[in-house]
């Protein structure tokens, strides 16, 4: 309206000509933002949703509903999830196979799909999905899209393993699974001097195996807690030096979902060893 009443009362062509254009300018970047405001506002939702890693009861009343009204729920295994499904009494609209094997294929069809306004779960066999299981590459490329990510809280076994490990916790890092060739002893090396509590995920058949190597390479002393089936009937925490755990566990073979919590390095020690290189 400004402008428009400027070009009126102004008698100069040329600056009247120049108005125009800025004007222009301004009526551009309008539509191009209401545009983009549209746009964004249609598109759909991709919300990670955790599931039991043993008890069911674990599984959030958000949870429950947020698989029940979404579009499209993305499986690591539609088996395993079909049956989570229909012990929770849920029926979903579509349901369909997502995993470490096929994501690069299909994410972008995804996308597309969250782009066009649908909105998408994403779950993996047990726990929150992206920790040790699919789920980073597509949140990457969906964030990069600009679609709205949404992580629901819930169930995970990391977490439930260091607090319940008595080691400290207000600082600790997650490694996930430790390489199982090349590279390991390259790895275990790296950790030496690592001051907070370490989180390792672990299958049963290596576990012995990892905890000798960690006793070899770091200090045999070291404390660490082996955590078993959490969150399931026959729930375990073993604690003790990797040397005392390593022998229940030649005595006693593991089994079912395993996570090791390590201690790191005291500060003393840490500075002690340090002062020895030198």
């Amino acid at each position: 309206m400004v402008l428009a009443t400027y070009i009126i009362n102004h008698d100069d062509a040329k600056v009247q000509k120049d108005v125009l254009k800025i004007a222009n300018k301004h009526l551009y970047f309008l539509l191009l933002g209401i545009y983009i405001t549209k746009f964004a506002y249609n598109m759909g939702i991709l919300y990670i949703v955790p599931t039991p890693v043993g008890n069911m009861e674990d599984i959030t009343l958000r949870a429950i509903r947020t698989l029940k009204e979404v579009d499209l729920v993305l499986a690591e295994d539609t088996r395993t999830t079909g049956v989570l499904l229909k012990q929770l009494g849920i029926e979903v609209a579509h349901l369909q196979s997502h995993h470490k094997f096929n994501e690069h294929g299909t994410s972008a069809g995804i996308v597309e799909r969250l782009k066009a306004g649908q909105n998408i779960a994403l779950v993996s066999d047990a726990g929150t999905p992206g920790i040790s299981d699919p789920g980073f590459f597509l949140a990457r490329e969906a964030v990069a899209a600009g679609i709205t990510v949404n992580c629901l809280p819930g169930a995970t076994a990391c977490i439930p393993a260091v607090v319940s490990s008595g080691m400290p916790c207000d600082r600790f890092c997650f490694e996930g699974f430790i390489p199982q060739k090349k590279g390991r002893k390259t790895y275990l090396e790296s950790l030496k001097h690592e001051q907070r509590t370490m989180i390792f995920y672990e299958s049963p058949h290596r576990l012995l195996k990892t905890l000798t190597q960690l006793a070899e390479v770091l200090e045999p002393e070291r404390q660490v807690c082996v955590c078993r089936e959490i969150s399931k009937i026959h729930e375990e925490n073993v604690r003790g030096t990797l040397i005392e755990v390593a022998k229940h566990f030649e005595q006693t073979p593991p089994r079912g979902e395993i996570v090791i919590v390590l201690a790191g390095i005291s500060s003393k020690k840490d500075k002690k060893s340090k002062g020895e290189k030198l």
